[in-house]
């Protein structure tokens, strides 16, 4: 018996009509401007930005695709106010993958969608394994991107031509993939659910600025004492300052590694500092008494200054806390997870999609009482869950919940 044969994937390493100029002008982006108002259907948006090189998110190239258009790219920095590209694209749902990573930089710009297709979310909800757009468009598509500058520093100027190949390639084939989803997701009953998380992206809040964010330097749980937690929080705070003033990624700068060296390992003076083996950068050694000068700083703080262990969430501690803490809390979180995930396979979609994580931590630490499905669903829909999320695993939930009789 022979084995079937895997279908052919087909290599795009052009996009169909060459790769469009980059829109640089005011003139220019006249012309993109009236080019995709006169365009049909929905919109293939992309942004790229330039994560781990640059302080800011902001976005380095905007392209864009329409049916009655072709394809765009822009470039933000040149032409910073793309409102009125944004307004006549009102029309008509934008089409991105992993939205929410976009939404921002564009509103930044000036681009606000009316509607969004999120082509990474809906291959979730349809049950693909792997979601990055190239696994996506090969296996529903039958193409290969290559993807091998998606974490380009897109903040380069002049953009390479191999750069902008990729760029053009991105939107090239969203609106295809969107049509092909579409009908996988009818095809299975979650299309409605799809275009209620698809709103719920578009719709969503910015992140509340931090509490202490230096408390997220990797390696900070090693750390014990208050004087230490001083001394991280004066590094962080000083290389903060240092990136946002250079729009550098803080980590380009000095990393986290070297904050927690450095403060694990009290250096007496300067030269003990730099004898450190995360202290051997050119940069970072011409920064020493920046560096130094941050730990004395800190070294000199009155106990009332001094800042206290990370105060405790207004959440559940860790699951893994649990069974020490509250065992009868444990049972619970063990019966709904196993619940949730019941429920997850039965509708082919992964468990975080079915339903948040943190709102069945919740749920599990502090059930409602008393606890029935309209407490449970209450409980969920506080928590931001949508009305199919609420539908599908309330009633499972509020029966996962009480303890079960001994038998």
């Amino acid at each position: 018996m022979t084995e079937p044969e895997e279908p052919e994937v087909i290599p795009l390493l052009v996009p169909r009509e060459g790769v469009p100029p980059v829109t640089e002008t005011a003139a220019g982006l006249a012309e993109v401007v009236a080019r995709f108002a006169g365009g049909t259907g929905p919109v293939a948006v992309d942004a790229e930005r330039a994560s781990g090189y640059r302080y800011s998110q902001r976005a380095y190239l905007v392209q864009l695709r329409r049916e009655g258009s072709g394809s765009a790219l822009v470039d933000p920095i040149a032409c910073p106010d793309l409102s009125l590209l944004g307004k006549v694209l009102q029309d008509a749902p934008w089409v991105l993958h992993a939205a929410s990573q976009d939404i921002p930089c564009l509103a930044e710009v000036g681009m606000v969608a009316p509607e969004v297709f999120d082509t990474e979310l809906a291959g979730r909800l349809a049950g693909f394994e792997r979601v990055g757009l190239g696994a996506m468009v090969e296996n529903v598509l039958g193409y290969r991107l290559e993807k091998g500058h998606s974490a380009a520093d897109w903040s380069t100027r002049p953009l390479p031509r191999d750069w902008l190949v990729y760029a053009a390639l991105d939107v090239e084939v969203l609106l295809e993939l969107r049509d092909a989803l579409e009908e996988e997701l009818r095809s299975q009953g979650k299309l409605a659910w799809a275009y209620e998380e698809f709103e719920a992206v578009r719709l969503a809040p910015p992140a509340p600025p931090r509490t202490d964010p230096w408390r997220r330097t990797s390696g900070i749980h090693r750390l014990r004492t208050r004087s230490q937690l001083a001394g991280v929080r004066a590094m962080w705070e000083v290389r903060d300052a240092m990136a946002r003033r250079r729009d550098t990624a803080p980590g380009r700068i000095l990393p986290d590694a070297a904050i927690i060296s450095a403060v694990a390992a009290a250096p007496a003076t300067p030269a003990d500092l730099l004898a450190l083996p995360v202290f051997g950068g050119r940069s970072t050694r011409r920064h020493v008494d920046t560096w130094w000068g941050a730990l004395q700083k800190a070294a000199l703080l009155p106990d009332d200054q001094l800042p206290q262990p990370a105060p405790a969430g207004d959440g559940p501690p860790p699951p893994n806390r649990w069974a020490e803490r509250d065992p009868e809390a444990a049972r619970r979180l063990a019966r709904a997870r196993a619940a949730v995930a019941a429920l997850a396979q039965a509708h082919t979609l992964p468990a975080e999609n079915l339903i948040g994580p943190e709102a069945v931590r919740r749920l599990a630490w502090t059930p409602p009482s008393p606890i029935s499905v309209d407490t449970v669903t209450a409980c969920l829909t506080k928590w931001g869950a949508r009305p199919w999320q609420v539908g599908l695993v309330a009633a499972d939930l509020a029966a996962a919940l009480p303890e079960p009789p001994a038998e």
